[in-house]
């Protein structure tokens, strides 16, 4: 067992949390929200006996949807009819989370900016370039923040040039 330095309590590991497991968000209009994560983003909804036994009932009920990303994270939307807006200024955040990211291989990032343009979507900012990749911020239908983040482009063993980064802002 490990100790912290400052207090002596047991403390984890590093490797014991090994990956999310799922991330949880209230949706006050889940159909809308189910468009926007399953057809939008193209994240595969769970459904039938893929749908874990702990939210069998709720997604009977259509309280809940499930998604699962690629890699195996799954997002529930939890259906909130009464939850309140965020803040009339989207740009405040409103809970302690502050966004979801998800990744993209760098080849599909520009046709990520791209659906998200002919879908209206309100981008916070972005596409921005750093040295650890590529991203854009955007809101989902109930204001939560959301990004779509890739690794840099490399060719040969190099970073490739990003092109022009406003992208028509």
């Amino acid at each position: 067992m490990q100790f912290s330095a400052d207090t002596k309590k047991p403390t984890l590991p590093p490797g014991t949390l090994r990956r999310v497991h799922h991330v949880a968000l209230n949706a006050k209009n889940l159909q809308k929200s189910r468009q926007f994560y399953g057809e939008m983003l193209g994240l595969q909804e769970l459904t039938g006996e893929s749908v874990p036994a702990t939210l069998k009932s709720l997604v009977e009920a259509g309280k809940v949807a499930s998604f699962v990303t690629p890699d195996g994270t799954v997002l529930d939307l939890f259906w909130e009819p009464e939850l309140p807006p965020p803040d009339p200024d989207p740009t405040r955040e409103f809970t302690r989370a502050n966004h979801l990211s998800f990744d993209v291989d760098p080849k599909e990032f520009d046709l990520a900016v791209l659906v998200l343009r002919q879908h209206d979507v309100p981008i916070s900012h972005g596409p921005v370039s750093r040295p650890t990749g590529r991203g854009v911020y955007f809101y989902d239908p109930d204001g939560f923040l959301i990004e779509i983040r890739c690794d840099p482009a490399l060719e040969d063993g190099k970073m490739t040039g990003w092109g022009d980064d406003r992208m028509g802002q």
